[in-house]
């Protein structure tokens, strides 16, 4: 059995982390390089770092923020936001991220996740997909989820590990906030689809629910949160204890 991840996410606006409801109403959390040093410690087996809103407004990433989130942490390090070339994969690398995610950048120019795979490695590009039912199949959305793209995620994702991504991170809209579960019809049917590690996003709102996503689908990598971690909701360290308890292999 492989060992599971749990992974919390800072979410970055306007240099300061911010949590919504799906990916609308936006509020003020904390210091980024605050939260990422309390999470090194805290037993995280990965952050990730995604400046939300450099792909809506045409801007690249905050480097200096990001290299002093790099600095402060001891554990792998995922990053995204504005990223729309080899160039920003080289910047973002630069600044001691260990992974790059790669969204709208990669709707908009399809060929940067084979390039970026064959400058780097598949194990460094991470296709993140934000993706949200509609007439009753699953769209990828860019932009923060502002745009339906009209493509099929499935599809999508489909597409993007043939290329050359190396793992993915299902961010389901639908569920996102609402804190009542995982997603897991539509991270079903990624994880079925794919041999690479999925991560699964958007929906966690207890211990509980981190159990029922690794027993529902073993197959599952990693799981991903934000505000029960930011908030103080679910310890890192009590998670992991609990789900060792219910035989589920992790990092202590």
């Amino acid at each position: 059995m492989i060992t599971k991840r749990i992974i919390p996410c800072l979410d970055v606006r306007d240099g300061r982390v911010v949590k919504g409801t799906n990916f609308e109403g936006l509020k003020d959390v904390n210091d980024p390089v605050e939260l990422a040093a309390y999470y090194s410690s805290a037993g995280a087996d990965e952050l990730v770092f995604y400046d939300i809103t450099a792909s809506h407004e045409g801007r690249k990433l905050f480097t200096d923020i990001l290299t002093r989130v790099a600095e402060q942490i001891f554990i792998p390090l995922t990053v995204g936001g504005g990223i729309n070339s080899t160039d920003d994969f080289e910047r973002v690398l630069g600044c001691g991220a260990d992974k790059v995610s790669v969204n709208s950048g990669a709707i908009r120019n399809p060929d940067l996740i084979p390039e970026a795979a064959n400058k780097y490695g598949s194990q460094c590009v991470v296709l993140s997909v934000d993706a949200k039912r509609v007439d009753g199949s699953y769209h990828v959305f860019q932009n923060g989820g502002r745009i339906d793209t009209g493509l099929d995620a499935l599809e999508w994702i489909k597409d993007g590990v043939a290329h050359g991504a190396g793992e993915v991170v299902l961010n389901s809209i639908d569920t996102d906030g609402v804190k009542q579960g995982f997603d897991l019809e539509m991270l079903e049917a990624v994880n079925r689809i794919v041999k690479v590690p999925v991560i699964a996003s958007g929906g966690a709102g207890s211990a509980a629910d981190f159990v029922t996503l690794f027993q529902t689908i073993p197959g599952i990598s990693a799981g991903l949160a934000a505000s029960i971690f930011h908030y103080g909701e679910v310890s890192i360290r009590e998670l992991k204890e609990q789900l060792k308890r219910k035989g589920i292999l992790v990092r202590l």
